[in-house]
């Protein structure tokens, strides 16, 4: 179909989080707390089963307690960080205050790479006169990691969950990013990583497209692989 907007979701398909060594290493560093080598593997081993990190690995198991907090996360700012901090008290830190710095160091734009064919795709969309949308599910503001790495001038409309209080693949969040791009929903493809929450697009009659989910260095050219430029109306 010629193609006349474009949606993307974030994580995991324009952006990916950092690894949680890499996370609890700035974190401890950001707090002034030191951890012999043995602990900080510990830990590391145990955050990620966890799933402590959004964007991260998921966790291997949600306790009863959080079960609510965990499956409407994404629907408020509150929910998402009682979700994620909750988590991480699983693991017994060195100091209580790691647990909300660690989620406050996930939302800085430090803790985000680009994948390296993202700003090409977008400007490439931006420059042949294509709307581009981000819809994500999320706990929070990510327009500042858009604006830290030079992506946002390229983006028409942001809607996340936490400001809507749905999350993917309810049909309404793409409805929404498809109103703001001024774009029938069926002249209109949704790119993401996740296939049950960005299939939510299809119900509109808008195409979907997946990329892999994989860190930046084993995903060089995804996006650019879909050749979305070339199909533009």
């Amino acid at each position: 179909m010629p193609i006349k907007g474009a949606l993307f979701d974030f994580s995991g398909t324009l952006f990916r989080i950092e690894s949680v060594r890499s996370w609890l290493t700035a974190t401890l560093a950001e707090q002034g707390v030191s951890v012999d080598d043995a602990d900080f593997e510990r830990y590391v081993r145990e955050l990620e089963a966890c799933g402590a990190l959004p964007g991260g690995p998921p966790p291997q198991h949600v306790p009863g307690r959080l079960a609510s907090a965990w499956a409407s996360r994404d629907e408020s700012a509150h929910r998402h960080r009682e979700a994620y901090t909750g988590l991480a008290r699983q693991v017994e830190l060195p100091d209580p205050r790691l647990y909300d710095a660690l989620y406050d160091r996930h939302r800085t734009p430090a803790a985000w790479r680009p994948y390296p064919d993202a700003a090409e795709v977008l400007a490439s969309l931006h420059d042949r006169g294509v709307p581009v949308g981000v819809v994500s599910n999320i706990g929070w503001d990510l327009r500042p990691v858009f604006r830290a790495h030079g992506l946002d001038a390229y983006v028409a409309a942001y809607v996340l969950s936490f400001e809507h209080g749905v999350h993917k693949p309810d049909a309404r969040l793409f409805h929404t990013a498809c109103t703001l791009l001024g774009q029938d929903p069926t002249d209109v493809v949704m790119v993401g990583d996740d296939r049950h929450a960005d299939a939510g697009a299809s119900a509109l009659g808008c195409e979907v497209r997946f990329v892999r989910h994989a860190p930046v260095d084993e995903r060089p050219d995804g996006l650019r692989e879909l050749g979305l430029a070339a199909e533009v109306a």
